[in-house]
């Protein structure tokens, strides 16, 4: 099987990078990109641990939920979850983190990428207080890559065109899902206890 594993071959093969598309990457976070943080309700965040094993993980809540606090620094907060902390666990041990941030009905997105590390200091967390709730921790990431990207790949998959929304009911519940791989529960019993976190443990 034909293949590239080297970078100059990589390169040579598709080809020099255009000086735009060299020149838009910028160190901090501009009017624009400060604009966009503060618009959007959702994010994927890249993380890689000690054995050099990506994830990628959502992160969602109101827009703006991702605090600006200066031109090259971010507060993520987290929010209560299964208590798996995988990003967590691969920022102690390889501070890289590249995010992409998004916004409904804007098809271009921003991509942000530098250090994080995980915070508990109160006073910077109280920042990012939610429906009452204090974060319990948060990621202050330092920028040092700041770039939009186009929005080719929201426009090939139309992914903000109702017309394309999948009905829910074509798809199992998440519950009948880690039944069927796990052989560990009952599905409506791992429904209802999804349900019941949804509704009171999404602070």
């Amino acid at each position: 099987m034909d293949g590239i594993s080297d970078h100059e071959t990589l390169r040579a093969y598709y080809g020099a990078v255009s000086s735009l598309a060299q020149r838009k990457v910028i160190p901090k976070l501009d009017r624009h990109a400060r604009a966009f943080v503060g618009l959007s309700p959702f994010l994927v965040m890249a993380t890689v641990n000690d054995r050099g094993q990506a994830d990628a993980s959502p992160r969602g809540d109101a827009p703006g939920f991702v605090q600006v606090l200066d031109d090259t620094t971010l507060l993520l907060p987290d929010r209560p979850g299964n208590n798996r902390v995988d990003s967590y666990g691969n920022v102690v041990a390889n501070a890289g983190v590249g995010l992409i941030f998004l916004v409904p009905g804007i098809e271009e997105t921003l991509r942000v990428n530098g250090t994080a590390r995980v915070v508990t200091d109160p006073a910077l967390l109280a920042q990012a207080e939610a429906q009452g709730k204090v974060p319990k921790a948060g990621l202050l990431i330092e920028v040092q890559e700041v770039f939009f990207h186009c929005a080719k790949a929201l426009k090939r998959a139309k992914l903000w065109d109702p017309d394309r929304h999948v009905a829910r009911s074509s798809f199992p519940t998440l519950g009948r899902i880690i039944a069927d791989q796990t052989g560990a529960c009952d599905a409506a019993e791992a429904d209802a206890r999804i349900e019941e976190g949804y509704r009171t443990r999404l602070y």
